[in-house]
């Protein structure tokens, strides 16, 4: 069970900064008007990954894929970076 908590709190915020930064990027419309409402979303998408953690079969699963799921949503953002997708519309 600490495995999975810990994997929960220490990779859940990243996850979900991640998720919903990407949705707000590849959203259509500008980045200023479309700002808050991402961030709002922010916290219900946190709550979500956590409660997911909680549903692998032992903690090392849990950080395994919790893990990776940053990784390639990082990866995902500094590819639309690279892009140029992170430019804010007029």
């Amino acid at each position: 069970m600490w495995g999975k908590s810990l994997a929960a709190a220490l990779l859940g915020l990243p996850l979900a900064t991640l998720l919903v930064g990407l949705a707000a990027l590849l959203w259509p419309g500008s980045l200023q008007v479309n700002a808050l409402p991402w961030l709002l979303m922010l916290f219900p998408v946190w709550i979500g990954v956590m409660a997911v953690a909680f549903a692998f079969a032992s903690g090392l699963r849990a950080w395994l894929w919790l893990g990776g799921a940053t990784a390639l949503c990082f990866a995902l953002l500094q590819a639309a970076k690279a892009l140029g997708w992170t430019e804010l519309a007029p």
